[in-house]
């Protein structure tokens, strides 16, 4: 399904221009049934409603059966402008609605979205299935790509013909009656357990725990801003006069890094990391038996010897065997690295006086008292200097740096939530590119992290470019009383990653919907990884990272401990990054999918590869949604091999010499804007003119 998912969602959303429908006089009050009248035609947040979403959604369904009805009904011998073109802008009003919901769902959802998910998620499911299973559509399909060395097509149709007829065989077009019927069934029951996988993960970090302190003395340790931040909570939960802590990290790891109170350290953190694995009804652990079963029977369905082999072979490393050399790669010295951290940390404790043993719980604590040892650096000395509209500042000026472009705040732009801020982006000559959604805090109707999504990517209609609706959404530290949201570091570059993404969206520029954009799963981190290596240059901390109180410029020595202390606690980091990672690859390479038990399989798994008790996996099963109801699953490696790319890309600037050089921001754009066009690495090496070297990568950890 992973690419229907991609043609609903991503690649076919509407201009404003509402196709045919059966309507009546009632239907014209829903917005997404009228052209939109709001500037640039972005969705008009002011008037939908959650009751518009199904009579949208399954006109949309009809209207893209009803299209696909034509393309097969047409009597002429297929070829690209009479079955792959249509085909490929076909299903607008459905992919438009798609994405508003969707969207909506994870960053600003209720009770009411929720249960219209549970209604509508099957729906597209079904749908999309009808559509990749539809022998007659295939049929024509196929014969366009047999015969597409014959036809005179360009480069860019060649590609498109080749993408969409893999989709069809990826789908499922080539089985058996019998093997088809299986398939829907899997597809279907994927689609809700998905669902209920990502809802209960929701409960769980923003409403079913909550650390409240009503002993002044046990926020011993923490700054003014952490602690005011906590009362302002606690008025939120309905107990003012005390301090709430939550599970979104701004609140957590503040809590974690600085608390002295070990026991309360240690309760916050069993509240994270048992997520969705407290046997009650929003335990996740049975879905995870069933989603591992399900995919895995999908993947053999397919002719694949698992469900990772069947993802996999669409990406750059092809095969899991590869993906897991290259994980060991770094494994081994990534876990040496934290060894020696550890054992770091152990020695303070010893001098404390403490007589612990450093538990997993105890690692945020100690590194930063060690870093404050080893480079004299605390994360408090930093944020002052990272309130949210300096950062903000940061990544407009390296754009404007790199590419030229600028970013103008419109308060005439809808938005869906009153935190949201939207900005029109354009070219040096004051060309419209894009509209940017920003939306920085937690509350109760967002899931925990940070991505970036878009409400409608770039696309042509009639010889027009239709220009993107782009979003960022993250979940940082809140302002607190009279102090701005200051972030930590770590906010910083999750902030510069995000804009990465963003400006991938919105560069791209391709003639057909289906390759717009569209590169391998290990590729598309590295727009965004890329863009945080700017971050922590000197020049640019310059530009962006002054006092919120005195607009004093971040001082040289600040900066020397930052660059100093760049590969501190790296080991840590590589490590719970890369046990997620195996712990994917181990769940969807399993020849025999049935477990008996989850967590003694997650336990098992990682304690085999020799992962120390004192670091758990970034993501534990229970709440590992990148993988069981995000679009990484067999995946989740891809951010570090695409830090391979980007470490080699960011390189070839440090090696010209000029962070900002224009004729490689110029290639780097290129790259953005033809991604899509070929085959990744191909697009990769035409920017680097040589292939990517994981040596810059391991240097920049620390790990060579």
């Amino acid at each position: 399904m992973r690419k229907l998912i991609i043609v609903f969602c991503a690649l076919h959303l509407a201009s404003g221009a509402p196709a045919q429908m059966n309507t009546n006089k009632a239907d014209m009050n829903n917005p997404f049934f009228r052209e939109y009248k709001t500037p640039f035609q972005v969705p008009p947040f002011d008037d939908i409603k959650p009751e518009h979403f199904l009579p949208a959604i399954e006109e949309g369904i009809r209207q893209h059966t009803a299209e696909i009805d034509l393309i097969i009904s047409g009597r002429d011998l297929p070829d690209f402008n009479n079955t792959i073109l249509p085909y490929d802008t076909s299903g607008e009003l459905l992919s438009d609605v798609s994405k508003v919901f969707g969207n909506l769902n994870g960053a600003n959802t209720n009770a009411l979205i929720q249960k219209l998910a549970r209604e509508i998620s099957p729906k597209l499911t079904k749908h999309g299935d009808d559509i990749l299973l539809n022998p007659e559509l295939f049929r024509k399909i196929k014969s366009v790509y047999d015969h597409r060395l014959t036809l005179g097509l360009s480069g860019d149709q060649l590609r498109v013909v080749e993408k969409i007829y893999n989709d069809f065989v990826r789908g499922g077009a080539n089985l058996s009656a019998q093997d088809q019927a299986k398939l829907r069934l899997v597809n279907e029951e994927l689609s809700k357990l998905s669902l209920q996988f990502s809802e209960n993960v929701l409960a769980e970090t923003n409403k079913n725990f909550r650390l409240v302190i009503d002993n002044k003395k046990d926020l011993e340790g923490l700054s003014p801003d952490v602690i005011e931040a906590a009362a302002i909570q606690a008025t939120k939960d309905s107990v003012p006069g005390k301090w709430s802590f939550t599970l979104q990290k701004p609140s957590m790891l503040p809590f974690l890094q600085y608390a002295k109170n070990r026991n309360l350290r240690e309760k916050l953190y069993s509240g994270y990391f048992m997520r969705g694995d407290h046997g009650n009804k929003f335990d996740n652990k049975e879905i995870i038996k069933k989603i591992v079963q399900l995919r895995d029977e999908k993947g053999k369905l397919m002719g694949y010897p698992g469900f990772a082999a069947f993802v996999i072979a669409e990406n750059m490393a092809q095969t899991p065997q590869e993906v897991d050399v290259f994980l060991q790669k770094l494994w081994t010295p990534a876990l040496k690295r934290a060894k020696n951290e550890l054992a770091e940390m152990q020695a303070i404790a010893d001098r404390d006086g403490g007589k612990i043993k450093i538990q997993s719980w105890d690692w945020w604590f100690y590194a930063e008292k060690l870093r404050k040892e080893k480079y004299n650096l605390d994360e408090a000395e930093l944020k002052p200097y990272f309130s949210l509209e300096n950062v903000k500042k940061g990544i407009f000026y390296v754009a404007n740096k790199l590419y030229g472009i600028t970013f103008e705040n419109r308060n005439d732009i809808p938005i869906y939530n009153s935190e949201v801020v939207a900005y029109e982006v354009k070219e040096a000559d004051g060309k419209h590119i894009g509209v940017l959604y920003m939306d920085f805090h937690p509350r109760d109707g967002k899931r925990a992290g940070a991505w970036c999504t878009t409400y409608r990517t770039q696309k042509y209609r009639d010889g027009k470019k239709i220009t993107p609706v782009v979003s960022m959404v993250m979940n940082f530290t809140r302002p607190a009383g009279n102090v701005p949201a200051l972030l930590s570091f770590d906010e910083v570059t999750t902030m510069f990653h995000e804009f990465g993404h963003a400006l991938h969206r919105l560069f791209q520029d391709q003639p057909y919907d289906r390759t717009a954009g569209d590169v391998p799963r290990d590729f598309v981190e590295l727009p965004s990884q890329v863009m945080e290596n700017w971050a922590s240059e000197p020049a640019v901390l310059k530009a962006y990272a002054r006092h919120y109180q005195t607009a004093e410029i971040i001082p040289d020595g600040l900066i020397a401990k930052l660059v100093k202390s760049s590969q501190f606690n790296q080991g840590f980091e590589t490590v719970e990054y890369l046990a997620a990672s195996i712990l994917d690859l181990k769940y969807h390479t399993l020849s025999n999918p049935v477990i008996a038990d989850i967590a003694k399989f997650e336990n098992e798994s990682l304690t085999r590869e020799g992962l120390i008790p004192e670091i758990l996996p970034r993501y534990r099963s229970t709440y590992f949604s990148h993988i069981f109801s995000g679009g990484y699953s067999a995946g989740y490696y891809v951010y570090i091999w695409a830090a391979v790319l980007d470490a080699d890309a960011f390189e070839a600037f440090k090696e010209s010499g000029d962070l900002f050089n224009p004729a490689l921001a110029a290639k780097f754009r290129e790259l953005l804007t033809k991604s899509g066009s070929d085959d990744g690495m191909r697009i990769y090496t035409r920017f680097r003119g040589k292939a990517p070297d994981i040596q810059p990568l391991l240097h920049r950890r620390g790990l060579d």
